[in-house]
């Protein structure tokens, strides 16, 4: 009888370790699991204070093109495009311009950040362009939603660092600033100038030309032309006298704009971009 209680003793005793064992195996594959994806998703987050390339060089993933007068999305005349490595604006599907201004956006908004592109204007004008872009394009810093903007509207609420290129003979500056329903502090004054120039070198030809910008929330923006500063600014804020501002503004007593999207131009002019990096700060 003794002894068939301790048998029964035991194989309870055995019963109660398997148990605990299964119990903590399963324990240990759930925090190994946990472990695993919390790795991962923390992989997958962009690093701070590392360059990385917002265009893969193979296709259009991760941008949406915008043209006035047509709906978010869709690509007019095949007019941004990837070839050789390198995002193309091309007007070789147009027969001329009719006010037909476009924008790419890329899918992430930044606040504290810095962009570098390499760039260079190619060929000749669409017909019909307007003369003050010719070799003209922009780097579209702090842009409202795309999804906000109004079908026929013709620029994005934002920031824009303007890029230029020469046309063989007259000194013409690239990174200057131009403010679509935007206002910027220069030197501690407000500036309600559309657009100001440079202090940067004119660049004639189709030669490669590198512009960074560093971009800190609405306290300053940096602009620097193949690493050398030339425009500086402070505050970029809403224009409450712009219409497409206005329906962004949510306190009139803070106007200034923090955060935004990035997007590139079509304005006319075929341009190449062989490099789109940010580096988020």
């Amino acid at each position: 009888m003794s002894f068939f209680i301790k048998e029964k003793s035991v194989i309870n005793f055995i019963t109660m370790i398997s148990r605990f064992h299964n119990i903590l195996s399963i324990g240990l594959v759930k925090m190994l699991a946990i472990g695993l994806i919390t790795l991962f998703l923390f992989s997958c987050e962009p690093k701070k204070n590392e360059w990385r390339s917002i265009f893969n060089g193979k296709d259009l993933t991760g941008w949406t093109p915008k043209f006035a007068g047509y709906p978010l999305g869709e690509n007019l005349r095949n007019t941004f495009r990837v070839e050789d490595g390198m995002l193309k604006i091309s007007y070789d599907e147009w027969e001329d311009f009719n006010e037909e201004f476009g924008h790419i956006f890329y899918e992430e908004e930044f606040s504290r950040y810095r962009i570098r592109v390499e760039y260079r204007f190619v060929d000749d004008q669409v017909k019909n362009g307007p003369g003050w872009a010719f070799r003209n394009n922009g780097i579209m810093l702090h842009c409202q939603d795309p999804k906000t903007m109004a079908v026929d509207q013709d620029f994005p609420v934002s920031i824009e660092g303007q890029l230029l290129g020469g046309n063989g003979n007259d000194p013409r500056t690239t990174a200057n600033v131009c403010t679509p329903g935007t206002n910027v502090v220069i030197d501690g004054e407000l500036v309600t100038n559309h657009c100001i120039n440079s202090s940067s070198k004119t660049f004639h030809g189709d030669q490669w030309v590198t512009v960074e910008v560093e971009v800190l929330g609405s306290e300053s923006i940096k602009q620097y032309v193949n690493g050398e500063l030339v425009f500086e600014l402070t505050e970029p804020q809403l224009d409450p006298r712009d219409e497409d501002a206005q329906k962004l503004i949510t306190d009139e007593n803070n106007l200034l704009i923090s955060k935004g999207y990035i997007s590139l131009q079509a304005e006319s002019h075929p341009i190449h971009f062989r490099k789109i990096e940010v580096m988020e700060l």
